[in-house]
C-alpha cells in the first residue's frame, strides 16, 4: 500500500488555520521557489484556478479590446475634442475588463470527487457541471501564448461529443494540469478502488517515450511551401470592410480605384510589350511570394516543434508556436485512419495521416498524427493503431457500373436543359434579333445544340469513368478500406468492430437500379461507399454486424496494438491494384 505524503506547502497549514475557514473557501499556498501555486483544496475538495489566471484574462481581454479602442479613439475624436475625456473612456474600458476577469476568476472552481469531476463558474449566471470518470475520453493540455508566458495551461476535459459539450478549465499550471491528466487515468483503471477528493494522484513509474515521428525546421519549411495559401487577401478584406472609416479613401468605390489605376495605366501604355510582360510577371511572382509566405507562416504556427511519442497511454502529440498543445490519443478509442495527400505533393511522395477518435481536435472528429511525411515514416505510426494499410495485394471492388452510368447522366442533365432552354429561345425569336439572324439561328440551333449537348456529355462520362476508375472498396477480417479521389486521392481504413453503425441507404432510382450506399457510422460523421451492388451491400453489413457481436467490449481497451500493412504507397498511386 502506498501512501501519499502532501507537499510541505500544505502540511504548514496548520488544522486550526483550516477550522476557521468558511465551507468551500480555498486555502492559498506557497511552493518553494516562489511559483504561485493552483489554490490548495480546503476540506471539501474544492480548488479554485491558479491566482495568475485573473492576469492571463484580464491581458487576453485588453488584447481582444485593442481593435475596438483604436476605433473609438478615432472615431471618438471627431465627436469629442477633450483628449481627457477619450482617455477616461479608454480606462472606463480597461476598468470594466479587470473587474470581469478578476470575477470570473473569483467564481470558478472545481473538486475532483470519487466518481466525477465538477466545475462552478459564473456569478449571475450560475453555472456547474459534472463529468463522470468513463464519460471522459482525453484530457488535453493547451497553452495559450499569454498563459504560456505567465507558466499556466487550459485543461480540457474531452468527453467524445466535442465543441460545446467539452469541460475546460482555465487556468491552472502545468504541474496541476499534469496531476489532473493522471488523476482521471488513474481513476479511469480503478474505478472501483475510493480516493479522497482533491489528493494527488499517485503515478507508477512508466516506461521512457519512444518518438515515432517528428517535423524538424527543414521539414517545417517544406511542408509550409505545399500549403500555399492567399489567406491573407482574405485577413485584408475583413479589416478593410471593418476600419473602412480609419481609411483616407472608400475601399469600396469602384471610381476611385480607376482613377488610382489611370496614371499607371498611362504610364504603361507609352511602354513596349516586353516591359508589360515582365510586370505582369513581377505582378504573378509577388502573389506567388505572398502566398508561399503566408503557408509557411500558418504552418509553422501550427505545426512548430510537432513530436509523436509512443506511450503506455496512448499516441501523444505535442505541436505549436505561439499556443502550444499537448494531447494523447488511447489507442483503443482510434476508430479509422485517414491516408491523405494533395495534387503536387504526391508526385514528390508526401502524405498525412489522421486518426479518428471519440475524442476530438479542435472541433474536428481526426487527430493529425502525420502531417507532412513519408509512407516509409506513416507505416509504423498505422502499425501502432493496429490497423492494417491496405498493400498490393488488396482485393479491391468497384462501386456498381450502373451507380457510374445512372450519375454520369444526372450531372450531364443540367446541361440539357440549358441547350434546350437556349434552342427555344433561338426558335421563338425571344432574342431580339432580326429576320436575318434570327432564320440563321433557327438553322443553327439543332447543329449547337448536339454539339453542346455532345461536348457536355462526352466531359460528363470522362469524369464519372475517371472517379469510377480509383473509387473502390474493400474487407477483410478486421478493417474495411474506402478509397477514392483521383489527383489527389484519400484512403480510409476503418475497424469492423468499432463502427457504430451500419446503415443501407436507397433512393427512387437506386431502388430500381438495384444498387445502393453504405453508411458506415464513425466519430464525427460517417464513412460512405456510394454505389455498391444491393447484394455486396447487404452482405458487408451482415459481416461488419457480426464482428461486432463476436467482441468482448470489455476487453477492447487492451487489444490496442496490432499488426499494420506497409504497402499503402501502391495502394494511392496505382489504380488497378
Amino acid at each position: 500500500m502506498t501512501e501519499t505524503i502532501p507537499p510541505p506547502a500544505e502540511r504548514a497549514v496548520s488544522d486550526h488555520a483550516r477550522a476557521e475557514l468558511a465551507p468551500g473557501e480555498l486555502v492559498a499556498t506557497e511552493q518553494p521557489g516562489g511559483e504561485q501555486p493552483t489554490d490548495a483544496p480546503a476540506d471539501d475538495g474544492w480548488r479554485r484556478t491558479h491566482r495568475l489566471g485573473f492576469l492571463a484574462r484580464l491581458l487576453s481581454g485588453i488584447q481582444r479590446a485593442i481593435l475596438p479602442i483604436i476605433a473609438v479613439v478615432v472615431g471618438g475624436r471627431q465627436i469629442i475634442d477633450h483628449a481627457g475625456i477619450l482617455a477616461l473612456l479608454v480606462l472606463g474600458v480597461l476598468v470594466l475588463n479587470g473587474v470581469g476577469a478578476w470575477l470570473a476568476w473569483r467564481h470558478h472552481r472545481y473538486r475532483i470527487g470519487e466518481d466525477d469531476i465538477r466545475v462552478e463558474r459564473g456569478l449571475i449566471s450560475r453555472t456547474a457541471r459534472s463529468v463522470p470518470f468513463e464519460r471522459i475520453q482525453d484530457v488535453a493540455i493547451e497553452e495559450a501564448p499569454i498563459a504560456r508566458l505567465l507558466g499556466l495551461v487550459e485543461v480540457r476535459f474531452e468527453t467524445g461529443a466535442g465543441g460545446k459539450d467539452e469541460l475546460r478549465l482555465a487556468y491552472v499550471d502545468r504541474a496541476e494540469g499534469q496531476r489532473l491528466r493522471e488523476t482521471v487515468r488513474l481513476r479511469q483503471r480503478e474505478a472501483g478502488e475510493p480516493a479522497v477528493a482533491g489528493e494527488p494522484a499517485v503515478v507508477s513509474a512508466e516506461p521512457p517515450e519512444r518518438v515515432l515521428f517528428a517535423m524538424g525546421p527543414g521539414r517545417l519549411l517544406t511542408f509550409g511551401l505545399f500549403e500555399f495559401s492567399l489567406v491573407v487577401f482574405a485577413a485584408l478584406f475583413g479589416v478593410a470592410q471593418q476600419f473602412e472609416f480609419l481609411l483616407p479613401f472608400d475601399p469600396w468605390d469602384p471610381d476611385g480605384w480607376q482613377e488610382h489605376a489611370d496614371l499607371p495605366a498611362q504610364l504603361l501604355g507609352g511602354l513596349g510589350m516586353a516591359v508589360k510582360a515582365a510586370g505582369a510577371a513581377l505582378a504573378l511572382l509577388t502573389l506567388a511570394l505572398v502566398g508561399l509566405a503566408t503557408g509557411i507562416v500558418r504552418t509553422t504556427l501550427r505545426d512548430y516543434g510537432f513530436r509523436l511519442e509512443d506511450t503506455v497511454r496512448g499516441l501523444r502529440r505535442r505541436r505549436g508556436l505561439l499556443t502550444r498543445t499537448d494531447v494523447v490519443m488511447p489507442l483503443h478509442r482510434v476508430q479509422a485512419l485517414k491516408l491523405t495527400t494533395g495534387i503536387v505533393r504526391r508526385r514528390f511522395g508526401w502524405h498525412g495521416l489522421d486518426l479518428v477518435s471519440l475524442a476530438s481536435d479542435a472541433k474536428a472528429a481526426s487527430h493529425t498524427v502525420v502531417p507532412f511525411g513519408r509512407m516509409g515514416e506513416i507505416a509504423p505510426v498505422a502499425a501502432i493503431t493496429g490497423f492494417a494499410l491496405p498493400g498490393p495485394d488488396t482485393p479491391w471492388r468497384r462501386p456498381s457500373g450502373r451507380h457510374r452510368f445512372d450519375s454520369a447522366l444526372i450531372g450531364a442533365l443540367p446541361l440539357v436543359l440549358l441547350a434546350g432552354l437556349a434552342a427555344i429561345v433561338v426558335a421563338l425569336g425571344w432574342a431580339g434579333v432580326g429576320d436575318e439572324w434570327e432564320a440563321a439561328g433557327r438553322r443553327a440551333t439543332p447543329h449547337l445544340l448536339a454539339l453542346g449537348l455532345g461536348a457536355g456529355a462526352a466531359l460528363v462520362m470522362l469524369r464519372h469513368w475517371f472517379l469510377w476508375r480509383y473509387d473502390r472498396y474493400a474487407l477483410n477480417a478486421r478493417h474495411i478500406h474506402v478509397r477514392r479521389g483521383w489527383l489527389a486521392p484519400r484512403i480510409d481504413v476503418a475497424s469492423r468492430v468499432k463502427l457504430q453503425s451500419v446503415e443501407i441507404r436507397q433512393g427512387p432510382l437506386a431502388q430500381r437500379r438495384g444498387y445502393a450506399d453504405l453508411l458506415l457510422g464513425i466519430a464525427g460523421g460517417t464513412l460512405s461507399i456510394e454505389g455498391m451492388k444491393l447484394a455486396e451491400a447487404r452482405a458487408l453489413r451482415e459481416a461488419v454486424l457480426a464482428s461486432i457481436a463476436e467482441i468482448d467490449f470489455s476487453q477492447l481497451a487492451g487489444q490496442q496494438k496490432g499488426p499494420g500493412g506497409t504497402g499503402a504507397l501502391s495502394a494511392i498511386d496505382s489504380p488497378d491494384q
